[in-house]
């Protein structure tokens, strides 16, 4: 079977030493998938392009008809915001979720514009912010997608939230901050709210630059420190998003479909 074609769509630029690291975020999710292959060559399950879509919007995109699937990066700008890249990139998913083949995947950001993208409004919580190593609630079906597990702890770095699920999708985790955590649409669509990329590495360079500028209040930065030495499920996810390109979840009904 030849290999899954994946087009990352960057949405944002890593903080400086996770970029110069990894390379953008191409390199920070390569990093990832390899961690949820091993020991299995990464290479003969998927092949990863990069997009820069925020510098490049209109050159950018890869045509739909040469890839299998997309996945849409975290990003520092609000999802929704009316920038031309961000309309451009709401279209593009648009495009990409009537598509017969292509399969989408939403983290954090991204998760937010697939579901802008089917008609759910998005916007900034009261609630505040939810940084670092957060346990997530599952769903019933959250349960079965994810196997074994009860819950899920992920890292988290975000004060915008989806309001509501879109139609025909299934919710897979909440918390007490942020009731859609994520959400399938068999065949078609797995997002989720946290960042299963990032590292312990990654998410204390965010926490210490956002301090540091004062987003971050004193209490926000230190519960988020402590918690980000705890284990967090990011590479069991991306299992997951793997699970879900070979399509292990098609067999169940589309709902659009209905």
């Amino acid at each position: 079977m030849a290999p899954i074609r994946l087009a990352i769509l960057e949405a944002d630029t890593p903080v400086p030493q996770a970029n110069e690291k990894y390379k953008g975020y191409l390199g920070i999710f390569t990093h990832l998938f390899r961690r949820a292959v091993d020991p299995e060559p990464l290479e003969s399950i998927l092949t990863i392009t990069g997009h820069d879509i925020v510098a490049f919007p209109s050159t950018a995109y890869p045509d739909l008809d040469s890839i299998d699937a997309v996945l849409i990066t975290g990003s520092k700008y609000n999802s929704f915001d009316n920038d031309d890249w961000i309309l451009s990139l709401v279209e593009f998913t648009r495009k990409a979720l009537i598509h017969p083949r292509v399969k989408v995947i939403g983290v954090c950001f991204g998760h937010q514009i697939v579901a802008r993208a089917m008609g759910c409004l998005v916007q900034r919580s009261d609630k505040g912010w939810e940084v670092s190593v957060t346990e997530t609630t599952l769903t019933d079906k959250g349960k079965q997608i994810f196997g074994n597990h009860q819950s899920l702890k992920i890292q988290q770095m975000h004060r915008d939230q989806v309001y509501g699920i879109p139609a025909g999708a299934q919710l897979l985790a909440s918390t007490e901050k942020c009731p859609n955590h994520g959400f399938l649409v068999p065949n078609r669509v797995i997002t989720i709210q946290g960042h299963p990329e990032f590292t312990s590495e990654i998410m204390n360079e965010v926490l210490v630059l956002r301090h540091g500028t004062g987003l971050f209040t004193d209490e926000v930065y230190e519960s988020g420190v402590q918690r980000n030495g705890d284990h967090h499920d990011g590479v069991d996810v991306t299992e997951v998003f793997i699970q879900f390109l070979q399509g292990e979840f098609d067999e169940e009904e589309d709902p659009a479909q209905k």
